[in-house]
């Protein structure tokens, strides 16, 4: 099992609804495919981080996922065109990490 930490920094007076977006829309429909979400989170000082973990139980099931999520027409065609306005895409970072033996989020 791993996770991906993912930070975004949004577009200047965008993050209020970036997350919105998230919470309304990303997160549920990613859900849906099968995703697991662990955690959405906006930074206390800096008023454009925003960041959400994701888990997978491995590799093969987090390329299933992508698949799924980011080869779908709903995300071609209803979601990706929205985010630009919003996120500052050339800011994204993604790390992949695992939980120490004594997390709880093991």
């Amino acid at each position: 099992m791993f996770f991906e930490l993912r930070e975004y920094r949004t577009m200047p007076g965008q993050r209020e609804n970036w997350v919105r977006f998230m919470e309304e829309q990303i997160i549920p429909f990613q859900s849906g495919k099968g995703m697991v979400i662990v955690g959405s989170f906006v930074g206390q000082e800096e008023d454009d981080l925003y960041i959400w973990i994701r888990r997978f139980e491995s590799e093969s099931e987090r390329e299933r996922l992508y698949k799924a999520v980011y080869e779908s027409d709903t995300w071609k065609n209803e979601i990706a065109p929205k985010i630009p306005e919003m996120m500052d895409r050339e800011k994204i970072v993604v790390r992949r990490i695992e939980a120490t033996p004594k997390s709880v989020a093991r």
